[in-house]
């Protein structure tokens, strides 16, 4: 679509554009625009994408000024390194069993729980796409803390969820760091009391 910028904010960094087939006028924030060194000013023509927010309110992306080409990114980029990660670490752990160095239930523990962690990320992504009510966040870490993470790992590449949200992300890894930190220290002379529990 086309529309002119109406209004702007430039301390919050948001307006709105009246577009040019007419209607209600569509919210865009500064963070929307492919060129975010250029202020916006009042009758700037803007050529942007439609989509909604999580209130349902109408709002603009993908935007660019009239003249200025949108760069964009590859829809279907993935973190290699999440799958590559996940991959390594199921791989030790695997490598690990047949060595007889870990309990097979432990292995078996980390295979089930990223399998069911894997599956949680598809419901709920399917979910979101329906508009039904979604899993808690606090479930998904939990189930990422107790040995699913490689699985939520592989997921939130491989099916694009709740790959792009900071504060998700940043608890994610929190549960990378803490599991393993856990299952470094049940493998070490300290923890092999209790590594008897899973023989």
């Amino acid at each position: 679509m086309k529309g002119k910028i109406i209004k702007w904010n430039a301390d919050k960094a948001f307006g709105f554009i009246a577009p040019n087939g007419g209607g209600d006028s569509i919210f865009i924030h500064k963070k929307a625009l492919a060129n975010r060194h250029r202020i916006p000013k009042i009758n700037d023509v803007i050529v942007f994408k439609v989509t909604k927010d999580n209130q349902g309110r109408y709002c603009a992306e993908q935007a660019t000024f009239s003249g200025e080409k949108l760069k964009k990114k590859p829809a279907n980029s993935i973190s290699k390194f999440s799958i590559y990660l996940a991959l390594l670490f199921i791989g030790c752990l695997t490598a690990a069993d047949f060595l007889g160095h870990l309990p097979q239930k432990i292995l078996l523990i980390y295979l089930g729980g990223s399998l069911i962690t894997f599956l949680a990320y598809a419901f709920d992504k399917s979910k979101a796409q329906r508009g039904k009510w979604r899993t808690q966040e606090s479930t998904l870490h939990l189930l990422a803390l107790i040995g699913g993470w490689p699985g939520a790992a592989l997921a939130q590449q491989i099916l694009r969820h709740k790959s792009k949200k900071a504060e998700f992300r940043v608890a994610f890894w929190f549960t990378v760091v803490a599991n393993s930190a856990a299952l470094a220290w049940l493998m070490s002379a300290h923890g092999e009391p209790f590594l008897s529990i899973f023989t």
